[in-house]
């Protein structure tokens, strides 16, 4: 199945190789682009694409609000493109819905295999950035613990704070000795009773909530 991709970048040399990167793929096409985060709310309710790849520093209407309107109005997915001085931004942008983001001076072949992560669904957080990524992120009070969690399971709990420490489903079920299917079970649980997006949105409400230690 082949997954549409928008490009939203005021550079157009950016654009351009991003477009080239994904014309060698055989599961990825780009069916848009543009360069202000306005055109893009407006590309996107036009082309329903699978994900967005969003650059965050644009004229008018800046990469995270067009995020949040667009993951705010329908089920594209948004990889911010970014780079690791923007770290405020990115915060920002994860919490207005972003599944993810990429770092403008990554190898092609990683830029290339992070949209199709998004694409199929999953988030984008690297083990190496994630706890550095969301000390940060979470500087706002923690909620109530109880609050967060009200009505999931004790094992589903262990599940959650392993997500946060960015664990894959399959060293999630070698840690809890358990089957990579039912690693699986546990997360898509965690997912429709916390009411999250995808796994970015359960590593934010496990350190909001204190079950991982900032």
């Amino acid at each position: 199945m082949t997954a549409d991709i928008v490009l939203v970048d005021d550079q157009p040399l950016v654009r351009a190789g991003l477009r080239v990167l994904v014309a060698d793929s055989d599961d990825l096409r780009v069916v848009g682009e543009a360069g202000t985060g306005g055109d893009a709310v407006a590309l996107v309710a036009e082309l329903r694409p699978d994900v967005v790849v969003m650059d965050i520093r644009m004229p008018g209407m800046d990469g995270i609000e067009a995020t949040r309107m667009i993951t705010g109005s329908c089920d594209a997915r948004v990889a911010v493109l970014t780079t690791f001085d923007d770290d405020e931004y990115v915060y920002a942008a994860l919490r207005a819905g972003a599944s993810g983001f990429l770092v403008k001076d990554m190898a092609l072949d990683d830029i290339l295999a992070g949209i199709r992560v998004i694409a199929r669904g999953e988030a984008l957080l690297a083990p190496r950035v994630t706890s550095t990524l969301i000390r940060d992120f979470v500087g706002a009070p923690q909620r109530s613990t109880a609050r967060v969690l009200d009505g999931i399971t004790a094992r589903e709990c262990e599940v959650l704070e392993l997500v946060a420490r960015g664990l894959s489903n399959a060293e999630i079920a070698e840690r809890l000795f358990i089957s990579m299917a039912t690693a699986k079970a546990h997360v898509g649980s965690l997912l429709t009773k916390l009411d999250a997006r995808d796994r970015v949105q359960l590593v934010i409400l496990a350190y909001e909530a204190g079950l991982v230690p900032r």
